[in-house]
């Protein structure tokens, strides 16, 4: 019988999962894992930067559900992904790294790029391993993709020496691909929550990315509608239950504006489904003191998070939702909630009202909600949107509204600037026949540029559009409203021609400065069919909601 080495190990769990995807720079500690995956079927993204590679396969595990997996080589490749593990920690994302290593025979000896990694993503992951046998490297692989998707899911990282991939071994008899099961529901638990329902005269729900990974969009408008309760959606979970649903009031981001704000600071109750009561919420102050608050997530760690609750829930968003719509019954005349429903409409078509000045600006330069707008009115419901930057992340945020749940991507809490081009090349390369657009700040899309170069070598159509205000601009507007005045000396970055720079690299690149020239730019970077800048030199005096918030740090 012929021998296998690890690297072949490796390739042939990949096929039996079923992988179709691997985000990776080529490096000499995993050349061995290229080297059997080079001509399978599997779509081998490679990047210029291994940061760039783990948001790619972070795109991939928010988009898909199952995990992403990044490839990278031993000490600074190793280094290199740990801002984007970081990332995908902060907002649960399925993720597998793996990274190749000295030598066991070398460690601690001075070898080239020896260094410590398990200690130092450790902290970042939800497990960590090193494989010692080569034999085991299936044993291995299985747990850590089982680890990334099992409970909430996050990161893991997987470290296989050098040596251990390309030693030789006899075939193992088989190879395992442990199937994940989620947690029921409590029964009892969903009976406890309809009875809060009952006594409720102003209930809302929070759906967050919880509910997004488990599946559950049509049992969350089924027990919305069952109910008649009023629900906002926040991470994930956009576009899972329709912006244009009549019980759906969009975002749950207070700071939108809408009815999320008013909403949440009066609701009697709660129901918070698979988010996690963070920043967003002002860590839980947000909701009034006397409100009831109940919380279901898969991790039951999250539950009473900086905030008491009076019904913590443990399980899968989906099998509760199907709990409690079974048992619907027991809800007395879902009317009862009509007034509140009206007074939320109110509140959200005068915010709304509010804002159409600055939507409609025709300003010069371009006020930035102006230019989301835009966007936001160009984009189809079936197209994908990514969100990067500081202020350019607000400002879309404020304005996008979604239709179906999987087409809406920002970097998260960890608010790590540049996963915008990585995630665009992802979604570009999962979705061939959709639409991706990335809407970024100037300072953002300088961190992965390079990424450009990785569109045009793979021929992802992608199309970028700049907000560019000549700088850093969230923290030059928290500085002047913090200190007086911004320290000029490292928020200014001046005019940047980003488009001239697409354009010697082999893509379309078009500068816009008046606000009607930004729809027939996104109608020709798109039929260009190249990927796409559009640098929009947007007013750089206009303070956002981050940037407020941000000063009060």
């Amino acid at each position: 019988m012929s021998k296998v080495t690890g690297a072949k190990l490796v390739a042939e769990y990949f096929n039996k999962k079923g992988v179709d995807f691997i985000f990776t720079l080529s490096g000499g500690h995993i050349s061995p894992i290229h080297n059997e995956i080079k001509d399978s079927d599997i779509y081998i993204l490679d990047t210029r930067h291994e940061q760039a590679a783990v948001f790619g396969a972070e795109a991939y595990g928010r988009l898909s559900r199952k995990p992403g997996i990044a490839l990278v080589t031993a000490g600074p490749g190793f280094s290199n992904a740990l801002s984007g593990i970081a990332n995908a920690h902060m907002s649960q994302t399925p993720l597998v790294l793996i990274s190749g290593g000295v030598a066991t025979t070398k460690r601690d000896r001075l070898d080239l790029q020896d260094m410590p990694q398990l200690p130092v993503i450790a902290p970042l992951v939800k497990g960590s391993w090193v494989c010692y046998h080569t034999d085991r490297i299936p044993e291995y692989l299985d747990k850590a993709f089982r680890c990334a998707v099992a409970g909430a899911p996050g990161p893991v990282y997987l470290e296989i020496p050098i040596d251990i991939l390309n030693n030789e071994i006899d075939p193992p008899e088989s190879t395992p691909d442990t199937n994940v099961s989620q947690g029921c529901a409590d029964i009892s638990g969903a009976m406890h929550l309809l009875d809060l329902i009952k006594v409720a005269k102003r209930p809302a729900i929070i759906a967050g990315s919880g509910a997004w990974y488990s599946d559950a969009s049509n049992e969350l408008r089924s027990f919305v509608e069952t109910s008649n309760i009023p629900v906002f959606t926040i991470g994930m979970a956009r576009g899972l239950i329709s912006d244009d649903h009549p019980l759906c009031f969009e975002s749950a981001l207070a700071i939108r504006p809408g009815a999320a704000g008013y909403a949440l600071t009066n609701a009697d109750l709660v129901i918070i489904l698979g988010a996690r009561v963070n920043l967003y919420f002002m860590f839980g102050y947000l909701f009034k003191k006397e409100a009831k608050i109940v919380q279901i997530d898969i991790d039951p760690g999250e539950t009473g998070r900086n905030r008491s609750v009076d019904l913590a829930l443990a399980g899968d968003i989906k099998a509760y939702l199907k709990a409690l719509g079974e048992r619907a019954d027991n809800l007395p005349d879902k009317g009862r909630f009509q007034p509140w429903i009206d007074e939320l409409r109110h509140i959200d078509t005068d915010a709304k009202k509010a804002y159409q000045d600055r939507w409609e600006s025709k300003d010069i330069p371009i006020h930035p909600l102006r230019l989301c707008k835009e966007v936001a009115d160009y984009i189809g419901p079936d197209d994908i949107l990514i969100a990067d930057g500081g202020d350019t992340q607000v400002w879309m945020g404020l304005t996008v509204r979604l239709l179906h749940g999987g087409r809406y991507m920002e970097s998260g809490l960890f608010g790590c600037l540049s996963v915008g081009l990585p995630f665009a090349n992802a979604a570009k390369a999962m979705y061939p026949d959709k639409k991706v657009l990335l809407i970024t700040g100037d300072g953002s899309i300088g961190f992965n540029f390079m990424e450009f170069q990785t569109a045009i070598r793979h021929r992802l159509p992608v199309v970028v559009i700049v907000s560019n205000d000549h700088g850093w601009g969230m923290i030059r507007h928290s500085q002047k409203l913090k200190f007086g005045a911004p320290i000029s000396s490292v928020t200014e970055l001046g005019m940047v021609n980003y488009h001239l720079l697409v354009r010697d690299l082999g893509g379309h690149g078009e500068l816009v400065e008046h606000p009607d020239e930004i729809r027939p730019a996104l109608e020709g970077a798109f039929a260009s069919g190249l990927p796409s800048l559009i640098n929009v030199v947007t007013d750089p005096d206009i303070i956002s909601p981050g940037s407020e918030a941000l000063a009060m740090v």
